[in-house]
């Protein structure tokens, strides 16, 4: 039992660990964004998926919920505050109707964590009932925040550019994916953390073989372009 606590917590660090580069992630789109001073083809729906799945995650990680979760607690919190941080440079550089956009996501997924949390402690008393209506939500946003690299795919097959598909993003996702399913399993099974990560591992590793593909493909055709190109020289 103890070996089984004792490995938990190191996952858990370890997951930390990675969940921060996943929040750090953004930073060199960010990067560019400001040194650019616009957000070119760039969404800001990552931010605000991320955005959401902290919050819900930090809830779902407080004592009242689901005690034992100091863990959860700290590396949502810290991805919260990355996230918003994002979010104001991505709103100082975008368009009008994208600081719309932002802003209006922002105002509903604060009233619906503040539903969510009256909910929650008016209506369920236990730590297990709690744990459950939350963790279900918690669900929900992690594979909205998991899936949120997809809204380019479109664009992405119809350029055949993974220029706005950020790598590491994906990355990140995928190697954090995969640390806190295992965390779950460890000591008590944690359903919750389980489903939403396992998920998540799984869209990551969908869009970095999307990035794989046409990456191979476009050094192919430029390859091809540089070949023919020499020919018509010689």
């Amino acid at each position: 039992m103890y070996g089984q606590s004792l490995a938990r917590f190191i996952i858990g660090i370890v997951g930390n660990v990675i969940s921060l580069f996943l929040f750090l992630s953004p930073g060199p789109t960010c990067l560019r964004i400001w040194r650019n001073r616009t957000t070119e083809e760039f969404h800001p729906y990552l931010f605000l998926a991320s955005v959401l799945n902290c919050m819900f995650w930090v809830f779902y990680g407080l004592p009242m919920v689901h005690p034992d979760s100091i863990l959860v607690i700290s590396i949502n919190s810290a991805g919260l505050i990355l996230e918003l941080i994002y979010l104001i440079i991505f709103f100082r550089y975008t368009t009008n109707r994208k600081r719309a956009i932002i802003f209006g996501f922002l105002i509903v997924e604060v009233i619906l964590l503040g539903i969510v949390a009256l909910i929650t402690l008016l209506c369920f008393h236990s730590h297990a009932s709690r744990s459950m209506f939350v963790g279900i939500i918690c669900v929900v946003c992690g594979i909205i925040m998991y899936a949120s690299p997809l809204s380019v795919i479109g664009q992405v097959i119809k350029s055949q550019d993974v220029e706005f598909m950020p790598f590491w993003v994906c990355l990140a996702g995928f190697s954090n994916g995969i640390v806190w399913f295992i965390y779950a399993f460890l000591k008590s099974f944690d359903p919750y953390i389980a489903i939403g990560n396992g998920l998540g591992a799984a869209f990551s590793l969908f869009q970095l073989s999307l990035y794989a593909y046409y990456t191979i493909r476009g050094k192919r055709s430029a390859s091809v372009e540089s070949e023919v190109k020499h020919c018509e020289i010689i």
